[in-house]
């Protein structure tokens, strides 16, 4: 509700344009935080003293161990889409616009697997510090369960509609709006599988954030997109001039190399942890660590 009263004040009776897009939201933020504020101290919540302000050097580590890899993970991975989306600008007019209405698209669609990514992180902590891991690692394989039937119910389903999803978004009737409908139908149908490969490696961030292994999560995402989703679009884009649908198959090609890289770093990187916190089951003479039995 929020968002449709700051977009109706700015564009709507106001009338301010873009500047009052970008006002509404600075607006909408600081009134989000003066009410929480608000809210906070008067029912006493949280109780603050002058020492709670105190720096702590090994608190202060170790939010920063976790929280400098995901900083830098998410700012080089925006980058690398400001680098796509001028790979896909190069090729014209309608390609642009075709490729900004499925970043749209897909940015509503991939809510589901992004959230996973903060729900395996939060529970697969909470588990670990309550002296549970195994739920962890179960919390994992739920959510990739979840995100990979969620992906391939929504790969059917954009399969089936993609041109009538990009015709939403434009004027089939205006100049250019049947070639910027065919350039997205392409683009999604292509860009649309990447719902099942990125709720994996979502899944596996989660996790590794919860072990406290943050640079894995970042080791993984910079790889692909470094190694595939950038190379990978800007050879679809040369080699392929007149279809979309390649440069969609990077991103899918740049999340599977990603799950991929996860699955080898939960199967070695993390074993070492793993042997050490989850249980054992003795057969016969030997003793054997069931964590891959559990995922």
């Amino acid at each position: 509700m929020r968002g449709k009263y700051r977009t109706g004040l700015s564009f709507g009776a106001l009338d301010f344009g873009p500047a009052g897009a970008a006002l509404g939201t600075t607006l909408a933020q600081t009134i989000s935080v003066a009410v929480s504020l608000f809210m906070i101290l008067r029912r006493k919540s949280i109780s603050l003293s002058k020492g709670d302000f105190h720096p702590r050097r090994p608190v202060v580590g170790q939010i920063l161990q976790i929280g400098v890899p995901v900083a830098l993970q998410d700012g080089l991975i925006q980058i690398a889409f400001i680098v796509i989306t001028i790979i896909a600008n190069r090729r014209g007019l309608n390609d642009a616009a075709a490729v900004g209405i499925v970043e749209k698209i897909i940015g509503f669609v991939f809510l589901v697997p992004s959230s996973m990514l903060s729900t395996v992180s939060a529970l697969g902590a909470q588990n670990i510090g309550a002296g549970k891991p195994e739920r962890a690692v179960q919390t994992l394989r739920y959510a990739i369960c979840i995100t990979v039937g969620f992906g391939l119910c929504v790969c059917i389903g954009v399969q089936l509609c993609a041109e009538q999803l990009v015709a939403l978004f434009t004027d089939r009737q205006a100049a250019g709006g049947a070639e910027v409908i065919r350039f997205g139908g392409q683009y999604l149908r292509s860009y649309i599988l990447d719902c099942v490969f990125a709720g994996i490696h979502f899944s596996f961030s989660g996790y590794f954030c919860a072990c406290g292994k943050s640079v894995l999560s970042f080791l993984h995402n910079i790889s692909s997109v470094v190694l595939v989703r950038v190379p990978g679009s800007y050879l679809a884009s040369t080699l392929f001039p007149d279809t979309l649908f390649p440069m969609g198959l990077a991103t899918v090609a740049g999340s599977l190399t990603s799950g991929v890289i996860c699955l080898i770093a939960f199967r070695n990187a993390l074993h070492p942890f793993l042997s050490e916190i989850l249980p054992r089951e003795k057969s016969g003479s030997t003793e054997r660590i069931r964590f891959m039995e559990i995922l």
